[in-house]
């Protein structure tokens, strides 16, 4: 296979050498190799100045990163076979990890194929691609799918606006087998239906699982209230380890209605209520009812999807913390997450305590979590390491 060549400047081959797969646009040659040249999603051999080989990169000349490694073997481009063996690789790491077939199976640059998401619910697969590189081989990426794990299904669920930075069209279609409306799976001993075609993203958000665990040892007994609930991942684990009331809310009326369903499923549907309506005003209504939690868990969506988003970012994630505040009881655990990149761990902590002390409240941090397995850290790519949740201990001192 005869590919063109992206040629760096000088020096600028160091962050590829120290681990790092993605190219920026300043750091290409364009006397050399100018970007203009390359197609959208085009395979390039990439070089050093002096015409070293570094690797295969998939190219968006119009992008500020404007190439991702998927291969440093310039005899290894990505292909079936490629992929064949990159699937492999990470289904052997979620089998070391994971006692159920039920995880994200690729995480992007973190699995080496960046601009692909793959999760799993036993038999059936719901891919997501972000790049244009990726689009162009999606026939292959399903083959390989198909060949070492052999699923029912496999979806292509690619509604989603990483797509429009490469110029893609966004669609949902069934490319193998057949896929329901909805997928079963169970999650620390919990089963969900996921609604896999019409839900969020790929139907749901394996990486909060540890989390989710780590709030199984604190409910006993207690009331909790988990908001921006989606189809009641928190809050229906928590019923089922023994909370003794449980309050899921949300914007969606379906993830409302799929919570009720869920709960069902798991035989407590009696201690399981959803609420209807947008984060904040559902919170401010409970604190002007007086309602009070033993519980609060706060995982919204991402306030900070880009820099230019942070200072309003940080400012939204402060209220809502106030707010969830604001309905503990004397002595009350909180729950904060975030799946923003752009929001560091140490700012979560200073906006929790933050809130604390302005409702004069005592804050004790008891637990820390990230990310599972299943969603594995680049250790040169720093984008890879998203997720953040802090469990406080509220209480007046």
């Amino acid at each position: 296979m005869s590919l063109p060549v992206l040629v760096l400047n000088p020096q600028a081959d160091r962050r590829l050498k120290l681990g790092h797969l993605w190219i920026y646009s300043n750091e290409v040659d364009i006397a050399k190799s100018p970007l203009k040249s390359f197609a959208m999603g085009q395979q390039a051999l990439v070089t050093t100045n002096s015409g070293k080989p570094l690797g295969i990169a998939l190219i968006n000349p119009n992008g500020l990163i404007c190439g991702r490694l998927v291969s440093r073997d310039e005899k290894y481009p990505l292909n079936k076979s490629l992929l064949v063996h990159r699937i492999k690789q990470s289904l052997a790491l979620r089998e070391l990890a994971f006692d159920e077939p039920f995880y994200r199976l690729i995480y992007g640059d973190a699995d080496l194929l960046p601009g692909l998401v793959v999760d799993r619910f036993s038999d059936y697969l719901v891919v997501q691609i972000a790049s244009a590189g990726m689009e162009s081989v999606k026939d292959e990426i399903v083959e390989a799918l198909v060949q070492v794990l052999n699923p029912r299904g496999v979806l292509l669920a690619n509604e989603h606006s990483a797509r429009v930075l490469e110029g893609l069209p966004e669609y949902t279609e069934v490319a193998y087998g057949e896929v329901p409306e909805s997928v079963e799976l169970v999650e620390n001993g919990t089963r969900f239906m996921a609604p896999v075609q019409g839900g969020q993203k790929t139907g749901w958000f394996y990486d909060h699982r540890m989390n989710r665990a780590q709030l199984q040892q604190y409910v006993q007994g207690k009331r909790v209230l988990d908001v921006f609930s989606y189809i009641g991942g928190w809050g229906v684990q928590a019923a089922v380890a023994g909370a003794s009331e449980v309050f899921c809310v949300d914007a969606s009326e379906s993830a409302t209605d799929a919570v009720l369903e869920n709960a069902q499923l798991n035989g407590v549907a009696d201690k399981v209520a959803a609420i209807q309506g947008k984060a904040i005003d559902v919170l401010k209504e409970l604190i002007a009812s007086d309602e009070r939690f033993d519980v609060v868990v706060l995982d919204p969506p991402a306030f900070i999807k880009k820099r230019k988003d942070q200072k309003a970012g940080e400012a939204a994630y402060r209220h809502i913390n106030e707010l969830g505040m604001r309905l503990l009881g004397r002595d009350g655990l909180l729950v904060s997450a975030s799946c923003s990149m752009h929001l560091g761990k140490d700012t979560l902590l200073e906006i929790v305590r933050a809130a604390g002390r302005h409702l004069d409240r005592h804050v004790q941090i008891i637990g820390q979590g990230g990310q599972g397995p299943d969603h594995p850290i680049h250790p040169a790519i720093p984008e890879t390491d998203y997720l953040k949740a802090v469990f406080a201990r509220v209480y007046l001192a």
